[in-house]
């Protein structure tokens, strides 16, 4: 163990410490920043608008605060990059993080000096919990790498922006930064092949102990180290790397294939960021889910996805939520965001600690007859079907056909990109297939009554996603490929690259 590690240790000892006293008493915690929140925006442009000093519990805030995306958050957005100040928080924000929308274009999510802890202090803490549970942490004794957005910013009337991971990018502190990776001007390059290119040779030599980024693009990134090394195993180039941070997607479809990359199972921490608000960590090796991060300017709301766009849909907060149920996820935050819907949907694994996963996007789904499928369902078909049937995917996306032609009947279709082929498609194929009958009973009727038939797999080219992902200009950083899609958009993208 070097100085840094034996140092950090003390510290993440107690980061490990408070966070089972805050968790143990969620309830409460979240309770007492509401609280806060209406306090401090009570004569904001927007606790102006929402009768904010005449709060008095929960059931007001429902009643005075509507559910909105970022379209009806939008006019407050314009008034603060028009100059405007206390319009959603007091003040003005740090910066603007930038990000993608599907139907608002660019969107402009405000980043304040009191949410800013929440981003990168609780990336840290993540990483210190860990330490101070299991007692490892000499990753901190070599370099780590963060692949991640470009951390040049522009200004947007007068507030810095840039995505969010060039923004915390900034946060770093100089006790970090002596061991990070890659260089300023390296993580300034936009293009992703070049830069993962670049990363490859300023890190090649380099004691790297901890890889952070979104499995994906990791994976291109070990890829290209065994390309340039000649090495057969990433633990031949990097012997002491030992923690894998990830977030944005579900680590399992990538699992055995990173594995195999690297030489060995190592530990990871998975993380749930988003430029709204850092939501969640795991915060147990051993353990299901992500502890939800309810000490850290977040108050946090959920609509089950049963009722989520009723006009009388019931909005929980944290007391009332329940295990095993699928649910929309609100939050209200100290740089202003209110009543906000971040677009994705959980599911509560835990009450104690309240720990969630993630089961897919509001948007990302099929219901084109009513099925409902969700991300996680797919994902979770995906592993079992590899695991039945041996083999091993990359990458894959799933459409509904609705109208195939030749009298045949509707079926979901499935783009595959495998790594390792199976020996018999076909089986394969039937072992998905059951796998998502045996997950959504609604599917299930829907292919027991034939309105639908099985499904089928349409096997792609290698780097098929990647060389799509680079024609819309999104490979790299935190852009990831959409798991599911209630339309054919993405499909007939995909057509020519089937083989």
């Amino acid at each position: 163990m070097g100085w840094k590690s034996r140092i950090i240790y003390r510290f993440a000892k107690y980061v490990a410490a408070d966070i089972r006293k805050w968790s143990a008493n969620a309830v409460f915690t979240q309770e007492s920043i509401f609280k806060r929140l209406i306090e401090r925006s009570v004569n904001t442009d927007f606790g102006i608008d929402h009768n904010f000093r005449n709060i008095r519990n929960y059931e007001d805030f429902q009643n005075q605060v509507p559910v909105r995306d970022y379209e009806g958050l939008k006019p407050y957005i314009e008034k603060i990059k028009q100059g405007g100040e206390s319009v959603l928080w007091p003040g003005v924000p740090a910066y603007f993080a930038k990000t993608s929308g599907t139907t608002s274009g660019v969107k402009y999510i405000p980043l304040t000096k009191e949410s800013l802890p929440n981003h990168f202090g609780s990336a840290r803490n993540a990483i210190f919990n860990y330490y101070g549970t299991t007692g490892k942490g000499t990753f901190f004794d070599g370099n780590l790498i963060f692949l991640s957005g470009s951390p040049e910013l522009e200004k947007v009337g007068n507030i810095l922006t840039g995505r969010l991971s060039g923004i915390v990018n900034h946060q770093v502190p100089s006790w970090l930064r002596t061991n990070q990776k890659p260089s300023y001007k390296t993580n300034c390059m936009e293009d992703w092949e070049e830069k993962v290119n670049a990363i490859v040779e300023e890190t090649i030599h380099a004691d790297m102990r901890l890889i952070s980024g979104i499995p994906p693009w990791v994976q291109m990134y070990y890829e290209r180290l065994l390309e340039r090394s000649g090495k057969k195993y990433i633990k031949d180039i990097f012997p002491n790397y030992s923690m894998f941070v990830y977030g944005g997607v579900n680590f399992e479809p990538y699992r055995s294939t990173l594995e195999e990359l690297v030489g060995k199972r190592i530990d990871s921490v998975e993380t749930y960021p988003a430029s709204e608000g850092f939501i969640a960590f795991q915060d147990k090796q051993d353990s299901k889910g992500l502890l939800l991060n309810t000490n850290s300017g977040i108050f946090f709301e959920f609509i089950p996805v049963s009722e989520f766009g009723s006009d009388n849909a019931t909005r929980y907060s944290l007391a009332d939520v329940e295990t095993g149920v699928n649910y929309v996820l609100i939050i209200n935050n100290n740089a202003g965001l209110w009543g906000y819907n971040i677009g994705d949907t959980v599911e509560f694994v835990s009450k104690n600690p309240y720990r969630i996963v993630v089961t897919g996007r509001v948007k990302h789904y099929i219901s084109a007859f009513g099925e409902h499928v969700i991300g996680k369902e797919v994902e979770d078909a995906m592993l079992r079907a590899c695991q039945q049937v041996h083999a091993k995917v990359s990458e894959f996306t799933v459409a509904p056909q609705i109208n195939p032609g030749n009298d045949e009947k509707p079926y979901h279709e499935w783009f595959i990109e495998f790594d390792e082929m199976p020996v018999d498609l076909k089986k394969f194929e039937a072992c998905l297939d059951a796998e998502m009958v045996r997950q959504n009973i609604y599917y299930e009727d829907l292919i027991t009554g034939a309105i639908l038939q099985s499904l089928k797999l349409r096997v792609l080219k290698k780097d098929a996603f990647r060389n799509y992902m680079k024609s819309q200009g999104k490979l790299g950083g935190q852009n990831k490929v959409p798991r599911l899609s209630n339309d054919r958009k993405l499909a007939d993208e995909l057509k020519d690259f089937i083989i």
